[in-house]
């Protein structure tokens, strides 16, 4: 379950990673100056998270890539918001001009960002709407919202709902969307010849 923590006060982004706890089973985020406490994933979530690294990992390796796929990761989405996404991609090359990368895990920028993948398995108006906003007005590349369950509004994924990974790819700095549903195999920009199709992902498993 999300749990909200109200605090008296709007939090910034500086205080909210000074509050943060060093060791702790929850993620924590910041939503418009209010920590959100969230469940570290479980389950067919976490699966699906592992599959999606492993992938990524050897597609990375296969290309000899400088991208490299983080355990953990916090992102500042703007003075009052912090994201950590379920997974991201990230360039060796610049993570080194971001000042808290070392000693924090934390990404002031965007700028090193090559990927970001959310699955939907809790509130999933923060990955289709907050999260959204906030990747794209960061120049995030490519955003990949799993909605293995078929959760998101119909807006979103269509009517009738059904299982539908989402790919957002940055264009002239606005974020153009691909559904992939049923079997189809999956198309990226910052991986083109990556070869996964919808099932394999929803399962978690090839």
């Amino acid at each position: 379950m999300i749990q909200a923590l109200f605090t008296d006060n709007y939090l910034e982004f500086e205080e909210f990673i000074e509050w943060y706890p060093a060791s702790t089973e929850y993620h924590y985020e910041l939503h418009n100056g209010t920590i959100v406490q969230m469940p570290k994933p479980k389950g067919k979530h976490s699966q699906i998270a592992g599959f999606l690294m492993t992938e990524l990992t050897l597609e990375i390796r296969r290309l000899k890539l400088p991208y490299f796929f983080p355990k953990e990761c916090l992102i500042k989405g703007d003075r009052f918001s912090g994201y950590e996404p379920d997974g991201i991609i990230l360039d060796k090359n610049i993570i080194e001009n971001e000042p808290l990368w070392e000693k924090q895990s934390t990404l002031l920028s965007g700028n090193a960002i090559q990927l970001i993948i959310e699955i939907v398995s809790g509130n999933w108006s923060d990955d289709y709407a907050l999260k959204l906003d906030a990747y794209e007005n960061l120049g995030i590349k490519e955003y990949w919202i799993v909605d293995y369950l078929g959760l998101g509004g119909r807006k979103f994924i269509g009517n009738p709902k059904q299982p539908t990974l989402t790919i957002y790819s940055l264009e002239n700095g606005e974020y153009q969307s691909n559904q992939f549903r049923d079997n189809e195999v999956i198309k990226s920009t910052i991986f083109p010849e990556l070869s996964l199709n919808t099932q394999q992902i929803f399962r978690g498993d090839l």
